[in-house]
């Protein structure tokens, strides 16, 4: 019977301890969501994030113009710009997206080329986020993405 006790406390142990692994320190549940506080290039870029037992389980990164339209739906937009650039929108804001979800907002998020100007909006756009998910404000917050 005692081997039970000893088996079921280590168990109780090893569950508590893996019970933090992969979560971002305080994050409250619920949806959060920055955006810029200016329209650049005709849009304005927005992070939205959902968090979950204190995870972030999904992460949207993306831009609208003035009448609401996405960005990485404008596909005379990825065309004009993958040639360009060599990437376009419906490819780098899932990049971004998916290291900030990979990271839970602890990880370096790296920066694809021909998107580095979106590089920088996301990162100021994804600290705003996570600010707003430790301290449990749902209310959009606005940010200065100019660079």
């Amino acid at each position: 019977m005692r081997r039970v006790y000893v088996k079921l406390a280590l168990l109780a142990l090893l569950a508590m301890l893996f019970a933090g692994c992969g979560k971002t320190e305080g994050l409250q549940d619920g949806y959060y969501t920055a955006q810029a506080s200016e329209y650049s290039h005709g849009w304005k870029e927005y992070v939205t994030i959902m968090v979950k037992g204190g995870s972030i389980v999904s992460v949207e990164y993306n831009a609208e113009n003035a009448s609401g339209f996405i960005k990485s739906w404008d596909n005379a937009y990825m065309q004009t710009m993958l040639h360009v650039q060599g990437t376009y929108p419906n490819e780098y804001t899932r990049y971004y997206a998916a290291q900030l979800l990979e990271g839970q907002g602890e990880g370096e998020i790296d920066a694809l080329s021909g998107a580095t100007s979106s590089y920088d909006s996301f990162q100021k756009l994804a600290a705003a986020v996570i600010e707003q998910a430790r301290k449990g404000d749902s209310e959009i917050v606005f940010v200065d993405t100019e660079h």
